[in-house]
């Protein structure tokens, strides 16, 4: 298992931990799983009251309010004398990576086809790069071709 699949394993299955320690039920009256969130978007579930739709808001608002905390830690004041505490941030920056995971195993991604998305739209970004990008050319076209 490469490191990428074992976050994705990790955080999986952290999930499942959480839904049950918390009591967070599916409307079946179930326990929820993430295997449960997949089926719901198997079935095109995606409505604002489909579980993938609920929990992506979900792990959107932690995501946010964890950039929100490194912001926090980072200092403004030029003035000031004082010191980031960088290992506070690099802890809240993982952080993030397991409300990013968490988005992706409810968008339905594995491991293997998040590394597919993020090298073909890596390559995209590079591409906009070298053709000058900015507002007046922006074209999202490019990104609906990333399969």
């Amino acid at each position: 298992m490469d490191k990428l699949e074992e976050i994705f394993a990790k955080q999986s299955a952290l999930n499942d931990e959480i839904f049950a320690t918390q009591d967070i039920r599916a409307r079946d009256g179930k326990v929820l799983t993430m295997a449960a969130i997949r089926e719901a978007l198997q079935r095109s579930e995606l409505g604002p009251n489909g579980l993938p739709n609920q929990w992506l808001r979900n792990y959107l608002t932690a995501l946010k309010s964890e950039a929100g905390e490194i912001e926090e830690s980072l200092l403004w004041k030029w003035w000031s004398k004082d010191r980031i505490d960088l290992q506070n941030i690099r802890v809240e920056i993982v952080d993030l990576m397991h409300f990013l995971t968490s988005m992706a195993l409810v968008a339905g991604l594995s491991a293997e086809d998040f590394h597919r998305l993020y090298t073909r739209k890596h390559e995209v970004n590079r591409q906009r790069q070298e053709q000058g990008y900015s507002k007046a050319t922006k074209d999202e076209t490019d990104n609906k071709g990333i399969l």
